[in-house]
């Protein structure tokens, strides 16, 4: 598609210009008709307030009923607009990304929760996108605010998805991006009895969001956690529906680990994971009779192959883990998830990572335009250099893949082997020579 990636559409912030967001209102009448109800929301970076204005002036141009909850994680305005009765959600984010980008993800209602919205409405906005019809917009009159009922119904869901926990005795510290989980912070872990060392929670409209922060830039936390001799650390995405965790020595725990610890102690025999998933994680699902579907990168890909297959667990690498019964990626319900069995277990973060061991790992991006994004594809050239490069590494027992991402303006190049040293050196050689071809 030419707006919609991976994750919605992403862009630099000041191509959210006010007639571009009219245009996206307009696709999703076309796709639903007008007596739509749109529930609008989004994360702390700056441009996220005057897009979330701008959109509540197209729906009022359009005659369309609408709310605004402000900052709130993507899962909880997934989980609230469908509970709340409205029939589409409009999040303003860009994740991760830095606070001079912003995004745009819509929801819609599915049979039993929200969802992202199907091929056929992205369609629908993309043709009003690039319409070159304009319209007379409406001044905006004050709308009833509905961020502190959200709030109150996604803490409560929190809870109630959790069960019966203890968090007492558990010392840790939790990085919010200065992002969208800032808001909530450390409420739930507080109430069951965890000590919460705080840090990057800053919950206004702002620059800093995922700067040298989150989990994206693990350094700080680290630095938290190991310094002050806490149990683990938390850090969320700019918009919450992923979360990675330090453990007491300053490891890195990713998406996949995660997987396994919640399988392994929900004794779960099915997972959903992608073509990013390391090799370790593999192996250990094949040893432990877990069976394995292998979807593309892309959340919304694993919601798919779970909902299509009954899969009870999935996610990505990076953090992204859709739990049982839950239809999108949620950081701050995967953390707690992760914290209850810390605390049911009484084994350490450390401990219960070491179910399997890592495969050395290597990621390398490359700047790249859409239109080298588009060559990766469909040059006979480099196609030829990536399956030179593929022959060669499985001859090592090793694996390559390069794919575009769908999210920002970067090829990455990911390869697994035996040696770290060498598949980096292999990684930043490709590099070169795709730089070279594209």
């Amino acid at each position: 598609m030419k707006y919609f990636g991976t994750d919605g559409i992403r862009q630099p912030a000041d191509q959210f210009t006010s007639e571009f967001l009219t245009r996206i209102v307009k696709g999703l009448i076309d796709y639903a008709g007008d007596e739509i109800k749109i529930m609008l929301g989004g994360d702390t970076r700056e441009s996220t307030e005057w897009i979330l204005q701008d959109l509540e002036t197209a729906c009022e141009s359009f005659g369309i009923e609408y709310m605004n909850v402000g900052v709130l994680p993507t899962p909880a305005i997934n989980y609230c607009f469908y509970q709340m009765g409205f029939d589409f959600a409009i999040d303003v984010t860009a994740s991760h990304n830095p606070y001079t980008d912003n995004g745009i993800k819509v929801f819609e209602r599915g049979s039993h929760y929200g969802q992202k919205l199907s091929e056929q409405g992205c369609k629908s906005i993309e043709t009003a996108l690039d319409s070159a019809q304009t319209y007379a917009l409406a001044s905006t009159t004050i709308r009833e605010d509905l961020h502190s009922d959200a709030l109150e119904l996604y803490l409560a869901h929190l809870l109630e998805y959790l069960g019966d926990a203890d968090f007492t005795g558990l010392s840790l510290a939790m990085d919010c991006a200065d992002g969208a989980t800032s808001v909530i912070n450390q409420t739930v872990f507080d109430e069951l009895g965890a000590k919460v060392t705080l840090i990057h929670a800053n919950s206004n409209y702002n620059t800093t969001i995922n700067h040298d922060c989150g989990s994206t830039h693990l350094d700080s936390l680290k630095d938290t956690v190991v310094n002050n001799h806490l149990d683990f650390g938390i850090a969320f995405d700019g918009d919450g529906d992923r979360c990675l965790f330090i453990d007491h020595q300053g490891n890195e725990i990713d998406g996949d680990q995660i997987i396994a610890i919640l399988a392994n102690h929900l004794k779960l025999n099915h997972i959903a994971i992608t073509v990013m998933a390391n090799q370790g994680l593999l192996n250990w699902a094949s040893d432990n009779h877990i069976a394995t579907e292998i979807t593309p990168v892309g959340d919304s890909n694993v919601a798919a192959a779970m909902r299509t297959h009954h899969i009870p667990i999935g996610g990505e690498q990076s953090g992204h883990i859709i739990l049982p019964n839950e239809p999108t990626g949620d950081g701050m319900l995967t953390s707690l998830m992760l914290t209850k069995v810390i605390a049911e277990t009484g084994k350490s973060l450390h401990n219960l990572a070491s179910l399997y061991h890592k495969s050395p790992q290597v990621i390398v991006n490359l700047p790249a335009t859409n239109q080298q994004k588009t060559s990766l594809k469909s040059s006979d050239s480099v196609q030829k250099l990536l399956l030179d490069y593929g022959q060669k590494l499985e001859a090592e027992n090793g694996r390559l893949l390069v794919r575009p991402s769908g999210t920002e303006p970067l090829i990455r190049i990911t390869i697994w082997g035996n040696d770290e040293a060498n598949i980096k050196t292999i990684a930043n050689k490709l590099k070169n020579e795709l730089e070279t071809l594209l």
